[in-house]
C-alpha cells in the first residue's frame, strides 16, 4: 500500500500552500476518526478476504500498456484544424506535467481528498459519507476514492449492485500495488468524463473554455471539477447557474481544506468565465477533404485506429486554395444555371504535378447538404477529355508526331453487332486530311478512332494503368471518344503526369501521419518516377496547348501557358475540362446525379473552360509563370 505521506513529485503537483497537507490530515472531524477507527480493521480485513474470493477479475498490470481511445484531427498542409474524428469518445490524452495544478486540486478536492494518503480504498471517506447520509435520510454523498471510480470506468458496468461495488474496491487495492499515486491520477484525469460526448481533461478544457487544460484558472477549474458527477446535468452549456453554484461548493471545499486562501476563492468566484463550444461531432471545415482522407486512412490503417487512434494527420490540401475551389463551383453552378445549364452538380479537383499532392477537391455544390463526394465516388464519362491517353500512345509508339497527318473521313467499323459502328465528329462535318495537332485542337472524332485502332486500344489501357487510372475500361471501338466511366481525381491525376512530362508519384490526399505522441507512422514524401515516354509527353503537352489557343478550349484562357482538353458526352449528360500549367492539374465536371440531360448544346469547351480558368487565375495568382519542356529537349522514341 502506498505511505500516506505526500512524495516531492505529488507536492510539485498539488502544493500551494503550508495548510494543503495539514487540511489533508484535519478532513474528517473526531466523529469521523472514531468510526473510521472501528470499521478499518473490518474493512481492510473483509477486502483481503475478497482479494483472494474475485479472482476472475481483470488484471490490473493490462494498464501498463492500456492506450485510451484519441480523437484524430485532421488539418491542411500549413496546420489548419480541418477536422476531428472520434466513435464515442471524444479524447486527447495530457500527461499530468500538462494538466494545471488547479485542476488537479480541485477535482481531488470535491472527488478524493485523502487520495495521496489512502491505499485505493478510503475508511475515513466511507464513515464520514455513511454519517452524512444517515443524517440525510438519503444518499449525499459518495464513499468510492477515484482509484475506485477509475476501475469502474475502465473494467466494470455502471450498474448499482453490492457485488459491483466489492469488485471496484478489490480492483482499486491491486491498481495501488501496481501503479505510483502519479500515475493513477493521470489514467483518472484522461478518461473522466465531462459531458457532451468529451472524455478527458484536455478535450473537456477544450469545449468548456477554450484552452487547453495547462492554462486552466482556478475559477474555471473548480468549475470544471464541479460538473464531473453529472456532467450534462450541471454543465454550463445547459445551465450556467448551477455550474456556478457547482463552482461555489468546489471552492468552499478547497477553502476547507486549507489548499486556497480565502482571497484565491474569492477572486475565482469574480472571475469573468468566458465558455467555448461543445466541439464533439462538429462538421468539417471541408467535408469534400474530410472525406477523401478518411478513405485513405482507412485503407491504410482501418476503421479502429481512424476513430479511437489519436491520429495526427497533416493533408496535403492548400485551405486557400480550397475555399477558392468550393467558391468556384457554387459561383458557377448559379451562373450557369442562369445560362440554360441544368446541371445539378459539379466537381473540381486540383492536383500538384510535381508532387502528385491533392491540393484541392470539390466533390458537389453544397457542402452542407451532401458528403457524396463526386470526385472521387462518382464515375462519368469523359467524353473528348479522353483522347490525349490516346494521342500520347500514338507519340510513344514513335510513328506520330504534333504535326504528323491524319484522315478525318467517314470510317465504319466491325463492332460485333448487326449494325457496324460508324463514328461521327460533334459537328457531323469531316475535314479530310489534318495535322493530329489540328485534329486534338478541334476535338475530331474520327482521328482519335483511326488512332486507337492503329496503335491498339490494349496499348491505350496499358498506358491508363500506368497513370494511375483504376476504373473499369473495356476496350471497345468508342473508347478513344471517352465512353468509359472515370472519376474527376483519376483526370486530374493523369493530367499531371502529363504536365511533369512522365515523372508520377501515388496520387495522394495525405502528406503524413502521426501519433498524439509525435511518433511518424505514415510518410508519403513523393518518390516521383518516370512512368511515361518524356517525348511523347512533351510532345502531349505541345499539342494540348493548341485546345486553349485556337481549339474548342479557347475559353480556358488564362494569359499564361497552359494545356488542355474539353470533353462532351455525345447524350449532353456530362461536361468537363480538364487541363494544367506544370505548377497545378486541375479537372472540373458538371452533370446530374440522375444521368439526364443538363442542356441542348451544353459542351465542355462553352461552359466548363470559363470555370476552369476562372479557378486557375485564382489558384496562380502569386505563382511565377512556367512553361512546357519542349518535345526537342528529349529524344523521340523509335517507330514500334
Amino acid at each position: 500500500m502506498s505511505s500516506p505521506t505526500l512524495s516531492h513529485q505529488s507536492r510539485t503537483h498539488l502544493e500551494r500552500s503550508p495548510g494543503f497537507v495539514m487540511g489533508v490530515l484535519n478532513t474528517a472531524g473526531s466523529t469521523i476518526l472514531a468510526v473510521s477507527l472501528l470499521s478499518s480493521a473490518v474493512v481492510a480485513g473483509s477486502l483481503v478476504g475478497l482479494a483472494i474470493s474475485f479472482r476472475n477479475l481483470p488484471d490490473v498490470r493490462l494498464l501498463q500498456g492500456y492506450i485510451p481511445s484519441e480523437t484524430t484531427h485532421i488539418y491542411d498542409i500549413k496546420g489548419t484544424p480541418l477536422a476531428s474524428l472520434h466513435s464515442e469518445e471524444n479524447r486527447e490524452v495530457v500527461p499530468l506535467d500538462d494538466i494545471s495544478p488547479q485542476l488537479k486540486r480541485a477535482v481531488l478536492a470535491i472527488e478524493d481528498s485523502n487520495f495521496y494518503e489512502h491505499g485505493g480504498v478510503n475508511p475515513v471517506g466511507i464513515a464520514r459519507a455513511t454519517l452524512v447520509n444517515i443524517r440525510s435520510g438519503r444518499t449525499v454523498e459518495g464513499a468510492s476514492t477515484l482509484t475506485q471510480q477509475l476501475a469502474k470506468n475502465l473494467f466494470l458496468s455502471p450498474e448499482q449492485a453490492i457485488t459491483r461495488k466489492l469488485s471496484e474496491a478489490v480492483l482499486a487495492l491491486r491498481m495501488e500495488k501496481v501503479f505510483e499515486k502519479d500515475e493513477i491520477l493521470e489514467k483518472y484525469l484522461n478518461q473522466v468524463y465531462w459531458g457532451h460526448n468529451t472524455y478527458g481533461v484536455e478535450t473537456a478544457a477544450e469545449s468548456y473554455f477554450n484552452k487547453s487544460a495547462a492554462d486552466l484558472t482556478l475559477g474555471e477549474a473548480a468549475m470544471m471539477a464541479g460538473i464531473i458527477q453529472a456532467p450534462e446535468a450541471f454543465s454550463p452549456f445547459v445551465d450556467f447557474e448551477v455550474a456556478k453554484r457547482r463552482q461555489e461548493i468546489v471552492l468552499n471545499r478547497m477553502l476547507e481544506l486549507g489548499w486556497i486562501t480565502a482571497s484565491e476563492a474569492e477572486v475565482a468566484r469574480n472571475e469573468t468565465l468566458q465558455l467555448g463550444q461543445i466541439t464533439s461531432f462538429t462538421r468539417s471545415r471541408s467535408p469534400f477533404v474530410t472525406n477523401t482522407v478518411v478513405q485513405e486512412l482507412t485503407d491504410r490503417f482501418g476503421q479502429e485506429a481512424l476513430m479511437r487512434g489519436g491520429l495526427r494527420v497533416q493533408t496535403t490540401v492548400d485551405i486557400n486554395m480550397q475555399e477558392a475551389a468550393e467558391r468556384t463551383v457554387q459561383e458557377w453552378h448559379q451562373i450557369l444555371y442562369s445560362q440554360g445549364v441544368y446541371a445539378d452538380q459539379m466537381a473540381l479537383v486540383a492536383v500538384d504535378p510535381r508532387t502528385h499532392f491533392v491540393k484541392a477537391i470539390v466533390g458537389g455544390v453544397d457542402k452542407n447538404k451532401t458528403e457524396f463526394n463526386r470526385a472521387t465516388q462518382a464515375i462519368r464519362q469523359p467524353g473528348s477529355a479522353f483522347k490525349p491517353f490516346v494521342f500520347y500512345t500514338a507519340f510513344a509508339s514513335g510513328q506520330y508526331a504534333p504535326d504528323s497527318s491524319i484522315d478525318d473521313s467517314p470510317v465504319s467499323f466491325d463492332d460485333g453487332s448487326y449494325e457496324r459502328y460508324v463514328p461521327q465528329n460533334y459537328d457531323r462535318t469531316f475535314a479530310g486530311t489534318m495535322s493530329i495537332r489540328a485534329a486534338l485542337a478541334q476535338s475530331r472524332n474520327i482521328p482519335a478512332i483511326t488512332l486507337g485502332q492503329r496503335v491498339g486500344l490494349e496499348k491505350v489501357i496499358d498506358v491508363c494503368r500506368v497513370m494511375g487510372i483504376k476504373s473499369p475500361m473495356p476496350p471497345v471501338i468508342s473508347l478513344p471518344l471517352g465512353s468509359v466511366d472515370l472519376t474527376p481525381l483519376e483526370m486530374a491525376a493523369a493530367y499531371a503526369t502529363f504536365a511533369s512530362n512522365g515523372w508520377q508519384s501515388p496520387t495522394t490526399a495525405i502528406a503524413q501521419v502521426t501519433d498524439s505522441s509525435g511518433r511518424l507512422l505514415l510518410d508519403n514524401t513523393p518518390k516521383p518516377q518516370l512512368v511515361l515516354d518524356p517525348w511523347a509527353a512533351a510532345a502531349l503537352n505541345q499539342t494540348m496547348t493548341s485546345v486553349i489557343t485556337e481549339g474548342t478550349g479557347r475559353s480556358a484562357n488564362i494569359g499564361r501557358q497552359a494545356a488542355g482538353k474539353t470533353g462532351t458526352t455525345s447524350s449532353e449528360r456530362d461536361i468537363w475540362f480538364v487541363g494544367h500549367v506544370p505548377q497545378l492539374s486541375v479537372a472540373v465536371w458538371a452533370g446530374n446525379d440522375d444521368y439526364t440531360r443538363i442542356g441542348q448544346g451544353a459542351t465542355g469547351g462553352g461552359f466548363m473552360a470559363p470555370v476552369w480558368a476562372d479557378f486557375m487565375r485564382q489558384a496562380l495568382r502569386d505563382q511565377p509563370v512556367e512553361y512546357f519542356k519542349p518535345a526537342s529537349n528529349f529524344t523521340r522514341p523509335a517507330s514500334q
